[in-house]
Formats: structure tokens, C-alpha cells, sequence
């Protein structure tokens, strides 16, 4: 798969991100959506990436950065058509290499407590994530949930 920096200027990353916000929305309350807009992606303090193969969008993932030392992952989603495939695995593993390289310490994230959520829960916990209180700017809600992992050994 090749994974590159995306300046979310092509249309199939668009629409998948679209298909990712809609789904946010389907499944928890406005309130507790914290999926990121295209715009809010492009943001300087995000780096987004996008996984592609023989030409075809496979899925995304960004990392946005809270502190020099601490990021956030964000936006992770893989195409329908490729999920249970390892996809998000290999997504995963690629953007925690980039952020350990650039000298983060430290990756959390917040995704749905809702069963919608139970097998990105799943891949985080193999990936050594593990459950956490609110961080940045986060507040304690039912519908969320917080994972962080130290990226140093």
C-alpha cells in the first residue's frame, strides 16, 4: 500500500471523509461528534494521510498535533470495501512510525463507546492503546471514550 501526505484536494478522499462524518453523525448524538470537516483538516497543526492501492483509495487516517510532545489521532477510516482486510492495521502502524519519528511521546485518541466503535476499540488495544481520561480540550461524555499510548521504548 502507498501511504502518502494528502492535501485533501481529491475528490474520493473528500467523499470518504463525507461517508466517515455521516456515520458520526448516524450513530451518536450531534453534541458528541468530534470527527474533524475537510477545512478542519487542513489545518498546519494536522497531517493527514491517505492510503492508496494500484490507484484506489483504502482509507485514511490524520495526526494533529496538541503539544510538541503529544498528537492525536484523527479521521480514521478505511472504504467498505476493503475493511477486516488490514488496511487500518497497516494505516495505523504506518502514521505511529511517522509521529515516533518526528519525536512525539505520546498519541491518544478519542473514539465511540457505541458497538459501532468496538472493532477500532479492538485495533487500538493491539496496537497498545490503552483507556484513559479526557485529554486537550476533551470533557467527559458516555459517548466517548480516550486511549493514549507512549510512543517511546
Amino acid at each position: 500500500m502507498d501511504i502518502k501526505i494528502d492535501d485533501l484536494s481529491c475528490g474520493e478522499v473528500i467523499k470518504l471523509l463525507e461517508e466517515h462524518l455521516a456515520d458520526m453523525y448516524a450513530v451518536s448524538p450531534p453534541e458528541c461528534v468530534h470527527a474533524l470537516d475537510v477545512e478542519a483538516l487542513r489545518s498546519p497543526d494536522i497531517t493527514f494521510f491517505s492510503g492508496w492501492i494500484d490507484g484506489v483509495l483504502q482509507g485514511c487516517l490524520a495526526i494533529k498535533q496538541l503539544t510538541p510532545n503529544h498528537i492525536e489521532l484523527k479521521s480514521m477510516r478505511t472504504s467498505g470495501a476493503v475493511r477486516q482486510s488490514g488496511i487500518a492495521t497497516k494505516l495505523l502502524r504506518h502514521t505511529l512510525n511517522v509521529a515516533a519519528e518526528r519525536g512525539y511521546s505520546y498519541a491518544s485518541l478519542e473514539t465511540g463507546t457505541q458497538d459501532f466503535f468496538l472493532p477500532a476499540r479492538r485495533l487500538y488495544e493491539k496496537f497498545g492503546f490503552e483507556y484513559c481520561g479526557p485529554f486537550a480540550n476533551y470533557k467527559e461524555d458516555p459517548h466517548s471514550c480516550f486511549m493514549t499510548k507512549c510512543l517511546t521504548k
